[in-house]
């Protein structure tokens, strides 16, 4: 069993950006029906993934204020800042697919 305490764990691998299948000109009919679903629910899995590591991180950063009290402005800068650089990015930082066409 783990405890709140614990260190976090971290993902040390590389994620490859996953294939996009783009509809048809022809009656919006996708070239490969097949490709055109898988990439459209790898987005939805990577848009997940993104919103669940801003809730991670924001858990992390009222952990930390909690924990600390008055020292937050201090000891929880570390935090703070990783919550700030995901949600600045673009989409919240997710995996964008290879353009392929």
């Amino acid at each position: 069993m783990t405890d709140m305490y614990d260190d976090p764990k971290v993902f040390e691998g590389k994620l490859n950006a996953y294939q996009h299948e783009d509809r048809g000109v022809e009656r919006g009919r996708a070239k490969d029906p097949v490709a055109f679903l898988q990439s459209v629910e790898q987005r939805a899995r990577e848009r997940q993934v993104a919103y669940e590591t801003v809730k991670l991180l924001r858990q992390r950063v009222i952990h930390c204020y909690r924990k600390e009290g008055v020292n937050h402005y201090e000891k929880c800068k570390k935090e703070a800042q990783d919550l700030y650089n995901v949600i600045s990015q673009k989409d919240l930082g997710q995996l964008q697919p290879n353009q392929t066409s």
